[in-house]
C-alpha cells in the first residue's frame, strides 16, 4: 500500500456526518445525516459496514498492508463485515452507513479525550478517584487511607519523620539536638543537628597523658571498714538485766556464769545504762558490788568491759606511768593507734579523772626523741583526709632515704615529721616511693637506723598505716607465746577492740600464725576468765 491512499485523504471539513450534527448522540456508532455519508462511503458495499472496500479508504486494502487481508490475521472479518447485518442483534444505523467516525487530523483520539465528553460509564464498575483526592461519598476506598504529607499522625502516634526518643516536649532553654527537643516547623531539625544524629558517634577527645605523680594527685582512698565481735542486743532491758545482776551476786557465793553471759553479750553503751540504772533501782554502785565479788583476772576483765572506751584507754595510759618505771609499750599502743577524736576524748579523761595533762605526763615520764614522738601524738592532729599527693609522696620518701639510709647517723627529726602528721593513705604511698628510691622497706631502714622506744614507735605507726588488725593481731600472739601470759596485755586488746575491729584482727591472726585466736586464749587461760575472754571474742573467724 502506498500513501496518500487511493481515494486521498478527507477533505479540511471531515467527511460528511463528523461532527455529529447537534442533536445527535456523540461516540461510537453516531448515525451519518441523510444521503448515505460515513466513514469511508463503501462503493457497492451493502450498507456502508467495516472493513471499507479493496478500492481505497482505511483499513489499507487487501493487496498489503496492516491488518491484513482477508485470507489472514487475526481475527478474520466476516464475509458480510462488520456488524453483520442481519445477523447480529445490534440495530443498523439508520440509512444504512455507520462505522467508526473519522479520527481527527491529531490522532485518534483527539487530544484532551474522547470528543464531546467522557466515555459512558460500564455498568458494575466504579472508576477510582484521582489520585490524592477523596471518593465520592458512600464509595469505599480502593486501598487504605494514609494520611498525606504535612497531616497531623492519628492520635498517640509518633509525629512522622521524627526518630525515637529524638524529639519531644522541650526543657526551657533547651536547644535542637538535646534529647527531649522538638523539630522545628516543617518536621525536619536543623541541618547541623540532622547531620549530628544520622552521623556516626562522636568520641571524646582521649585526654593528654600524665606522669603518675600528676595523675594522681588527686586520688582519693577510702579505709576499710571494720567489724566488732561484740553488738548491741535487741530488744534491751536495763531494769531486767540489773535484777539478774542483783540475783547472781546475792547471798553466798557469785554466780559467774550468769554475770559472764549478761556482759559479754552487751554492748559498751548498754553497759553504761546498766550501771546507771542499777544504783537507780538499789542505790548500790555495780562496780562496787563486782568487785567485792571477784578477783584476779576475771574482776580486771569484767571491770573493764564497764568502763567506756576513752576511760579505759585513759586509765591505762594512767597506769603505765604510775609508780617506778614506765610501760612504754603500752604508751606506744595507745597513742600511736588511735584517732584524732579518740585521743582528744582520752586526754579529756585522763585530766578528769586524774586532774593531769597528758602531754605533760608523757614529758616527765620519757626522754629524748620518744618524748617528742609522744608529744606530737599527744596533739591529736594527723591529717586523716583519703587525698593522696603522688607528688609530695615521692618528695617526702626521697626526704627520708636522705634522712637515714643515705647518712652518716639519722634526722630523727625528719621521721618525726613525716611519720607523726600525714595522714594513714599518704603515708602508703610514701613507703611505696621510698621502697623505689631506696630498694629497701621502710620497717627495714627503721631497724636498721633507730634503737629503743623511738623504733617501737615509728615501727608501730608503719605497722598500723598499712594493717592495723595485724599490728593487734601481734600484739596478742605475743601476750600469750613462751611461758607464761601477760594478761595485762591481753585483757587491753580484746577489750579495747571487742567493738571496732576485732573481726579483721582474728582474721589477721589466723593469716599470720595459722591458729586461731579462739584455740590460743583457750590453751593460755582458764576458768572463769577463760570463758569471758572466750565470750568476747567468739568462735568464728
Amino acid at each position: 500500500m502506498s500513501y496518500p491512499p487511493p481515494g486521498g485523504y478527507p477533505p479540511p471539513g471531515g467527511y460528511p456526518g463528523y461532527p455529529p450534527q447537534p442533536g445527535q448522540q456523540p461516540g461510537y456508532g453516531a448515525p451519518p445525516p441523510p444521503g448515505g455519508g460515513g466513514y469511508p462511503p463503501p462503493a457497492g458495499y451493502p450498507g456502508g459496514g467495516y472493513p471499507p472496500p479493496a478500492t481505497g479508504g482505511y483499513p489499507p486494502p487487501a493487496t498489503g498492508g496492516y491488518p491484513p487481508p482477508a485470507t489472514g490475521g487475526y481475527p478474520p472479518p466476516p464475509a458480510s463485515g462488520y456488524p453483520p447485518p442481519g445477523g447480529s442483534n445490534y440495530p443498523p444505523p439508520p440509512g444504512g452507513g455507520g462505522g467508526y467516525p473519522p479520527p481527527a487530523s491529531g490522532g485518534y483520539p483527539a487530544p484532551g479525550g474522547y470528543p464531546g465528553g467522557a466515555p459512558q460509564a460500564v455498568p458494575g464498575f466504579t472508576a477510582p478517584a484521582p489520585y490524592g483526592q477523596q471518593p465520592p461519598p458512600g464509595q469505599p476506598p480502593s486501598y487504605p487511607a494514609q494520611p498525606g504529607y504535612g497531616q497531623q499522625p492519628p492520635p498517640g502516634a509518633a509525629p512522622y519523620g521524627a526518630p525515637p526518643g529524638q524529639y519531644g516536649a522541650p526543657a526551657p532553654g533547651q536547644m535542637y539536638g538535646q534529647p527531649g527537643a522538638p523539630p522545628p516547623a516543617g518536621g525536619r531539625p536543623p541541618a547541623g543537628v540532622a547531620a549530628a544524629a544520622s552521623g556516626p558517634p562522636r568520641q571524646a577527645p582521649a585526654p593528654a597523658s600524665q606522669p603518675p605523680t600528676a595523675a594522681m594527685g588527686s586520688l582519693a582512698i577510702n579505709e576499710q571498714a571494720t567489724h566488732g565481735t561484740v553488738v548491741p542486743i535487741r530488744p534491751f532491758d536495763a531494769e531486767a538485766d540489773c535484777e539478774l545482776y542483783r540475783k547472781a551476786m546475792r547471798g553466798a557465793g557469785t554466780d559467774e556464769a550468769t554475770l559472764i553471759n549478761l556482759i559479754a553479750t552487751r554492748s559498751n553503751e548498754q553497759r553504761q545504762k546498766i550501771k546507771l540504772t542499777y544504783k537507780t533501782m538499789y542505790g548500790k554502785d555495780l562496780i562496787r558490788d563486782i568487785k567485792s565479788e571477784l578477783s584476779g583476772n576475771l574482776e580486771e576483765c569484767m571491770l573493764a568491759l564497764f568502763m567506756s572506751g576513752p576511760y579505759y584507754d585513759a586509765h591505762q595510759l594512767h597506769r603505765a606511768m604510775k609508780g617506778a618505771g614506765t610501760d612504754e609499750t603500752t604508751l606506744i599502743e595507745i597513742l600511736c593507734t588511735r584517732t584524732n577524736k579518740e585521743i582528744e576524748a582520752i586526754k579529756a579523761e585522763f585530766k578528769k579523772n586524774y586532774h593531769k595533762d597528758l602531754e605533760k605526763s608523757c614529758v616527765s615520764e620519757t626522754s629524748g626523741h620518744f618524748k617528742r614522738l609522744l608529744v606530737s601524738m599527744c596533739q591529736a592532729n594527723r591529717d586523716e583526709s583519703t587525698n593522696v599527693d603522688m607528688a609530695k609522696a615521692t618528695k617526702e620518701a626521697q626526704d627520708l632515704f636522705q634522712a637515714g639510709e643515705k647518712k652518716w647517723g639519722t634526722d630523727e627529726s625528719r621521721f618525726n615529721v613525716i611519720l607523726a602528721s600525714r595522714s594513714f593513705p599518704q603515708l602508703r604511698a610514701t613507703f611505696s616511693e621510698y621502697t623505689k628510691i631506696s630498694q629497701r622497706d621502710i620497717a627495714n631502714s627503721i631497724q636498721r637506723e633507730m634503737s629503743g622506744d623511738l623504733k617501737g614507735g615509728f615501727l608501730a605507726i608503719v605497722e598500723c598505716v598499712r594493717n592495723r588488725p595485724m599490728f593487734f593481731a601481734d600484739r596478742l600472739y605475743k601476750s600469750m607465746k613462751g611461758a607464761g601470759t601477760n594478761d595485762s596485755n591481753l585483757i587491753r586488746v580484746v577489750v579495747s577492740r571487742s567493738e571496732i575491729d576485732l573481726v579483721e584482727i582474728k582474721k589477721a591472726f589466723l593469716e599470720r600464725y595459722h591458729k586461731t585466736l579462739y584455740k590460743m586464749i583457750e590453751g593460755d587461760t582458764s576458768g572463769d576468765y577463760k570463758r569471758l575472754l572466750l565470750g568476747i571474742v567468739g568462735q568464728g573467724v
